[in-house]
Formats: structure tokens, C-alpha cells, sequence
């Protein structure tokens, strides 16, 4: 870098210096007066309005000349006034409106001595505080200004920091931005003015950026709507429809609402820039643009950009992992029992008073899967035991799990249901059925024979590696007993299923069977 372009350099981050140790005070004493002006017609302080009006005139001629100093460093200076009386007049103009707000403040605040707790007491100190602390730094602007007179080194002593800044930031380099750098991507532009559309595309497609270009704003949201963009160049100055509508519709889509939108436009106003800004605008650029700053403002938004893509992959991956982990948890347990588990659960056992458990056998299985080929035996079985789940499930009944080739579902559980009787009664002839069709279109010699029995249960979940819901009580005991004294093709209940059933089943009296550990009983075969 040349001596000249480092000089300039320097000097402008000398002004960059003095607006935020001056300047940017000044501002902040402005602001706080408006507030304080505010909250004084709130409260309808109507006898200190004329003294903070004076303090606010003398703030904005404050502001006003503190501007005029910091645009370049220096300020006005008459051809025959030496440096010597432009720095006691630079005191005096900068010095001036301070002590006007400084004195006004003061008075104020002497009139509020009999009450400390007067709401304007405690900012109107603030505001003198700040004044004090702007005097301090006027014979800073004042001895920066001597831009001609005073050597860069000595300059350079008196704010150190700037030059620690200047070797901490290299300059740019013009033109010289590596490939390497440039995040490649799909642009779409959109400005009315086609010499516009066309410096965009050139430049952007120099970079490595594939670019689509538009003229309006109803052709832009076609585009977006069917058509993958990383990033959007958006025009506000537009016919028919102007840039700000296409953006509030491009972030009131779902589609649409996380693709990035630069706004340029000639529009410098504030107004337009914040509301942009707060519709969703990633960035707003003014023009003429400076073409550096468009690129480091493009890779800027569109690393953004591929930051919440990765993010966004990232949740919708963990959703599916949540949903598949939801699927496989409700192979085992039933929703009301994950509900609760997940609400801090930490022992599932319930007392059911009345609920009704079904048993089903494959008669002669375990004789023909020695004929089969494993893989046979279990595609038999997984068929005839699918079909089994999905028949539980259009009657609203628990599947609790499968013995060998024993099948065992239960209703009443794990949520009471009024009609648990009537739900397995009607489920059990169409297991049978479902059992003929597979022996007919298999070839197969298989029947099934079911056992029913109705009474109080406990249910639960045991295991803490591999979760089991399960029954258990003599209820559960003698439903099995009906199944293994019951016939094939045969569906077996018990006397005390036969009384919650009532007459709405054809039944066929059975007489007294010996059911193994509990005696002679009386049971009842469902007709077919």
C-alpha cells in the first residue's frame, strides 16, 4: 500500500475515532433528552418544559457541529486564522451548547433538591453526567483535527488504538477475492430495470452463482414458489407490484419464508430499511452499490443461509428418529402407558376390576413346523399372526404377546372399556376365519381353537432394557385353561363371559368341563 493510501487510511479512521468518542455521545445526550421531554408531557410537567426545550435546542446545534467536525476530521477554518485561534473557536462552538445543557440540568435538578423522589431527578443527573463526560473529550476532537500540522506518528500516540485496529484489518485487496471463497449458489434477481438485472447477472455469474433474472414482482414469486433459490436480489422501486409486497409474501409463505432476501434499492430513507428489515430482509444494500460489499453481504447470507439448512436437516432427522423410536415403542407398549411413562411415570401397574383376556392355538402347528424349513415356518406363522394384529386393532383391543404359536389379546386394558366383552366375542370368529384362509390357500392342515374368560386382572410394565406390557391374575390362567380344553375350529368361553355377554351371541352349552387346577366348570362354545 502507498504512503498516500495509507495517510487516508489513517485519516479515516481518525473521523471513525472521533464519532464514536464524540459524535456518538452527542447523539446519545440528544436521545436521552427527547426521552426526558417525553416522560415530562406524560406526566404533564408542564413548568420544566421550557427549560428542556431550550436544552434541546442547544443539543441539536450540538449534534449538528460535532457532525460537521467529524465528517473528515477537520472542520471550517478561515484563510487568515491560524491553528492556534481555529482551536479556541472549535472549544468555544463545541463548549457552548454542552454548558447550556450542563446549566439547564443543573437548575433543574436544584429545584427537585426538596424532592428526592421526583421522577425526572434521577435522568435529568444522567444527563448531566453525560454532559460532563462530552466535555472531557473535546480537547481530544480538538487536537485530532490538526490534520495538517500535526506528524501521522504523533497523532498516532495520542490514539494508539486506531493503529492496533489498522494492523489487525488488512486492507481489501481489489479484484483479488479468491474462488475459494465464493459460496456458489442459485441467485434470483429481481429489478425492473433490465441494466440493473444484467450488472447483477454478469457479476454473479463471474463468481460462480447460477442466476435467474425477473422484472416484476409476481414473476419473482412464481419463480420461488416452483423453483429452489438460495438467495433473492430484491428491487423495493417496482410497478404493479413493488418489492416490499413480494417480500412480506415470500415470509408469509411456509414454502417460501426461509429463503434469504437482500433488499438494494435506491430508497436510503430509515423507514423503509427497518421496516424491510423487520418483514424478514435478510440485508438491505443502498445504490449504487459498493460491489465488495455486495459480495461479502451475499457469501454473509448465504452461509447463513446453509447454516439453517444444516440445521433444519437436522431437526427433521431427529424427528423421523423420534417417530420410528415412537413406532417401535408402540409395538410393545400402548400409547396411554407411553404417555404416561413420558409424564415421570416410573412404575406402570394398574388393578383392573374387570376386563376380558382371549387365547388363541394353532392346532398342530408345532407337529407341521417340523416339516417346514425354518424360513416357512416362521413366514406361516408371521402371516397368520400379522393378520391377527391387524383384526386387534380394527376392534380396539391390546395385543399382549405371542407364546410360541399361541396367540393372547386382552380388552378392558390398558384404558377401561365398557364393551371389552362384546369387542373380543366379535374378534374371535374372525381369527378363525382368518386361520381357514391361510390353511386353503396354503394347503396346510391348520385350525385354531380360542378360549375366552372374563374377571379382574392386574396389568403393567415390567423390564427395563426391553419393556413388556403384561396380565396377570387367575383370570388370565383360566382364559388359557378355556384354550386348551377348547376344540379346534372351536371358540370355548367361560360362565362368567356368558353372563357379561347377556343374549346377544347364539351359544351352544358345553356342560361341565374339568379345567385343570380349578375344578369342574361350566363353559359355553360360540356358535359358528
Amino acid at each position: 500500500m502507498s504512503a498516500n493510501a495509507s495517510d487516508e487510511r489513517f485519516n479515516r479512521a481518525v473521523t471513525a475515532y472521533l464519532r464514536q468518542e464524540v459524535q456518538a455521545p452527542a447523539a446519545a445526550v440528544s436521545d436521552f433528552l427527547d426521552i426526558i421531554i417525553e416522560d415530562a408531557r406524560r406526566l404533564k410537567l408542564d413548568h420544566v418544559l421550557a427549560d428542556l426545550e431550550r436544552m434541546r435546542s442547544a443539543s441539536i446545534q450540538l449534534t449538528t457541529f460535532v457532525k460537521s467536525v467529524t465528517t473528515d476530521g477537520s472542520s471550517a477554518r478561515g484563510q487568515a486564522e491560524n491553528f492556534e485561534a481555529f482551536q479556541r473557536r472549535l472549544r468555544h462552538d463545541l463548549r457552548s451548547p454542552l454548558n447550556v445543557i450542563k446549566g439547564y440540568s443543573e437548575l433543574l435538578i436544584e429545584d427537585m433538591d426538596a424532592d428526592n423522589n421526583h421522577p425526572l431527578r434521577e435522568d435529568l443527573t444522567k444527563l448531566r453526567d453525560s454532559a460532563d463526560q462530552l466535555l472531557a473529550q473535546i480537547d481530544a476532537i480538538v487536537t485530532l483535527t490538526r490534520s495538517d500540522q500535526t506528524p501521522q506518528e504523533s497523532r498516532a500516540q495520542q490514539v494508539g488504538c486506531i493503529e492496533d485496529v489498522l494492523r489487525t484489518v488488512q486492507p481489501l485487496q481489489m479484484g483479488s477475492a479468491s474462488p475459494e471463497t465464493v459460496l456458489s449458489s442459485r441467485v434470483l434477481v429481481v429489478d425492473d430495470n433490465a441494466a440493473n438485472r444484467d450488472v447483477l447477472a454478469r457479476r454473479l455469474t463471474r463468481e460462480g452463482h447460477q442466476v435467474v433474472t425477473t422484472a416484476n414482482g409476481a414473476s419473482a414469486l412464481e419463480l420461488v414458489a416452483t423453483r429452489e433459490f438460495d438467495l433473492v436480489l430484491l428491487d423495493l422501486i417496482m410497478p404493479e407490484m413493488n418489492g416490499f409486497d413480494v417480500l412480506r409474501r415470500l415470509k408469509a409463505t411456509e414454502h417460501t419464508s426461509h429463503v434469504p432476501v437482500i433488499v438494494i434499492s435506491a430508497l436510503d430513507e430509515l423507514d423503509s430499511i427497518v421496516r424491510c428489515i423487520e418483514s424478514g430482509a435478510e440485508d438491505y444494500l443502498t445504490k449504487p452499490f459498493n460491489p465488495v460489499l455486495l459480495r461479502a453481504r451475499i457469501n454473509a447470507s448465504l452461509e447463513k443461509k446453509r447454516l439453517r439448512d444444516r440445521e433444519r436437516k437436522f431437526i427433521q432427522d431427529l424427528e423421523q428418529e423420534r417417530q420410528r423410536s415412537q413406532s417401535l415403542l408402540l409395538n410393545i407398549l400402548p400409547q396411554i402407558v407411553v404417555d404416561r411413562m413420558r409424564d415421570g411415570e416410573k412404575i406402570i401397574a394398574d388393578r383392573i376390576i374387570d376386563a376380558t383376556i382371549l387365547f388363541c392355538d394353532l392346532v398342530g402347528f408345532t407337529a407341521l413346523s417340523q416339516e417346514l424349513s425354518a424360513d416357512r415356518t416362521i413366514a406361516y406363522l408371521s402371516r397368520i399372526f400379522s393378520a391377527f394384529d391387524r383384526l386387534a386393532l380394527e376392534h380396539g383391543v391390546e395385543k399382549i404377546k405371542t407364546i410360541g404359536d399361541a396367540y393372547m389379546v386382552a380388552a378392558g386394558v390398558p384404558g377401561p372399556q365398557a364393551d371389552h366383552v362384546l369387542r373380543i366375542v366379535t374378534l374371535a370368529p374372525r381369527m378363525l376365519e382368518m386361520v381357514d384362509v391361510v390353511a386353503k390357500e396354503t394347503g396346510l392342515k391348520l385350525q385354531a381353537r380360542i378360549g375366552i374368560h372374563t374377571g379382574p386382572i392386574v396389568a403393567g410394565v415390567i423390564g427395563t432394557h426391553k419393556f413388556v406390557y403384561d396380565v396377570w391374575g387367575d383370570t388370565v390362567n383360566t382364559a388359557s385353561r378355556m384354550e386348551s380344553h377348547s376344540l379346534a375350529g372351536r371358540i370355548q368361553i367361560s360362565a362368567a363371559t356368558r353372563a357379561a355377554l347377556g343374549n346377544r351371541f347364539e351359544l351352544e352349552p358345553r356342560g361341565m368341563v374339568d379345567i385343570r387346577g380349578k375344578g369342574m366348570m361350566e363353559t359355553y362354545f360360540l356358535k359358528p
